[in-house]
């Protein structure tokens, strides 16, 4: 089955105001706000009519990523087999370039063509799933101590277990905002914090060594300085008894593997795009061989890459924490028959493939001009 065309699609969809259950935008983290999401979606086309999608977050301009997938990327796919995922993926090197987090989008839609093509879902293709749902994590942004009490009180009467929060603007604000989510659930949820790099090594101390002296242990401390700093994590590691995590670390060939050499961290939060399916598996088995704890995370997935989040978790037992999600917060949707997040929990997808269908009318209607 050979692939005819490749195809870049970038989108922009709303998200739910905060007024609205479930509502997060505007979602503020120590990098911005968000109110309306841009992804890229690819679209791959066989010579048996067969097509596989692919998503990821949008980070360059639109036209910019339109132009590397289409005219670098693409005049490198089409004409190879769809079932080549290993070596198309392993050809693409350059000595100054990254576009791993690109290719991860095509691999993903190759993924997608190939199960279509055999008439299986990608967890069967990847080894079979081991559990029918996948546990989620709620995800709220940086809002008051107040507006963090009524998220923790919804997602717990929702069924989650996990809360996630954004951080790293204002160690101090941080730590209150925390406290306050612990206290209104009686300790109920169990809580990450996510400072995306926003922390100084001595206000992730401050963050850390604070919540202990409060009773607050948190899951992990996600990515609390800036990325392939190693002997940061090892002396956070040394100063606190809170998980430490990297999450933007594992987008980077070979960071995990060295973090883990090096005894630097107990979490890693691990992402089919960029990574590309094939590369969270790699990564798994460094964490399982490490004792090192996995998730997996969320960019604002439209539903594409949602499902291949679901089939590779549930193929992978080595990622054992609560993925991430803000599936919830959209008010548009482009897959035919949305995600429901029940009881905390996402179903895996048995149709072939990835398991779900674009509406290429609605992509049509979200598409940014470029």
């Amino acid at each position: 089955m050979e692939i005819t065309d490749l195809e870049a699609v970038p989108v922009a969809a709303d998200v739910k105001p905060l007024d609205e259950p479930g509502g997060l935008a505007p979602y503020v983290s120590s990098t911005g706000r968000v109110t309306t999401a841009e992804r890229l979606l690819v679209r791959l086309e066989t010579d048996t009519g067969v097509t596989g999608w692919g998503e990821i977050l949008l980070e360059l301009s639109p036209a910019a990523t339109v132009a590397v997938v289409e005219e670098e990327i693409a005049p490198r796919v089409v004409g190879r087999e769809v079932w080549e995922i290993e070596a198309v993926m392993d050809e693409f090197f350059y000595y100054y370039v990254d576009v791993d987090s690109l290719l991860g989008a095509v691999e993903m839609a190759m993924w997608d063509a190939l199960g279509k093509h055999y008439d299986a879902p990608l967890h069967q293709l990847l080894g079979g799933k081991c559990a029918d749902e996948v546990p989620v994590a709620y995800c709220v942004g940086i809002l008051d101590p107040e507006q963090s009490r009524e998220h923790a009180r919804y997602a717990l009467n929702e069924g989650y277990d996990v809360l996630k929060t954004k951080g790293g603007r204002d160690w101090e604000t941080d730590v209150e905002r925390l406290r306050a989510i612990h206290d209104e659930v009686d300790g109920q949820l169990e809580l990450r914090v996510d400072a995306n790099q926003g922390w100084s090594f001595e206000d992730a101390v401050r963050v850390g060594a604070t919540l202990e002296d409060a009773g607050v242990y948190l899951q992990y401390l996600e990515q609390p300085t800036r990325i392939e700093t190693y002997g940061t994590y090892e002396r956070l590691r040394s100063r606190l008894r809170q998980p430490i995590c990297v999450n933007d670390d594992t987008y980077f060939d070979h960071n995990l593997f060295n973090m883990v050499r090096e005894d630097a961290v107990d979490v890693g939060v691990v992402d089919v795009a960029p990574s590309g399916i094939r590369g969270v598996e790699r990564m798994a088995g460094v964490a399982a061989d490490a004792g090192v704890s996995l998730a997996h995370h969320c960019g604002f997935d439209l539903g594409v890459k949602t499902a291949a989040m679901l089939h590779t978790v549930a193929s992978t037992p080595a990622i054992g924490l609560a993925s991430d999600t803000v599936y919830y917060a959209w008010d548009d949707h482009v897959v035919e028959s949305p995600f429901t997040v029940s009881e905390g929990a996402l179903s895996v997808p048995d149709g072939p493939g990835l398991g779900v269908t674009v509406d290429e009318s609605r992509v049509a209607d979200l598409r940014i001009d470029v």
